[in-house]
């Protein structure tokens, strides 16, 4: 009598469980990849929107010469957070009509040169606050002939990152435009 031998194939459910788990971390990679990726394409959003309004406010400037390029803006130094707008040095036509409301809209009755420059400011201030919440931002003009400013943009994002060194990096980044009006 011959006794035959039968071989099992196939796998063992320790082999399908080490595949399971390999195939686990692969994905948990996948997402983590996933998720930064993301958050960077948040993030270069923000970092667009910033070159764009500081560009808009250059452009502003660019218009009313009839200001930006005058003594009065000689060192001065512009902070805007949220909507207030504060002059802590320099631009004393500025400064008397910064914290009124300006209205230079109408055709018939132009702005004098430092309303529409407060008008811009408040406009861009109020276009600002919802496209990069908790922003600074900075207009420092220098002394020379010609003036030159510099526009510098602070804001906070959500950063996220593959490790704890990166996020402080990440959280709070700036845009800084050099302008010659």
């Amino acid at each position: 009598m011959q006794l035959k031998i039968q071989v099992q194939r196939g796998f063992t459910l320790l082999e399908v469980m080490v595949a399971l788990l390999v195939l686990t971390v692969g994905l948990l990679g996948v997402l983590k990849l996933e998720t930064v990726a993301y958050a960077s394409t948040n993030i270069a959003a923000k970092r667009s929107l910033a070159a764009l309004e500081a560009a808009s406010l250059a452009a502003s400037m660019h218009v009313n010469r009839g200001y930006w390029a005058t003594p009065d803006t000689s060192a001065a130094a512009i902070s805007l957070n949220g909507t207030v707008i504060t002059i802590a040095a320099g631009a004393p036509l500025l400064s008397g009509v910064i914290n009124t409301a300006q209205v230079c809209t109408s055709l018939t009755v132009p702005c004098a040169p430092p309303q529409m420059a407060a008008y811009d400011l408040q406009q861009w201030a109020r276009t600002m606050k919802p496209l990069l919440p908790n922003y600074t931002a900075t207009v420092n003009c220098g002394t020379a002939n010609p003036v030159s400013c510099m526009i510098n943009i602070q804001w906070n994002e959500n950063a996220v990152a593959f490790n704890n060194q990166e996020t402080g990096a990440l959280a709070s980044p700036s845009y800084t435009l050099y302008v010659e009006p």
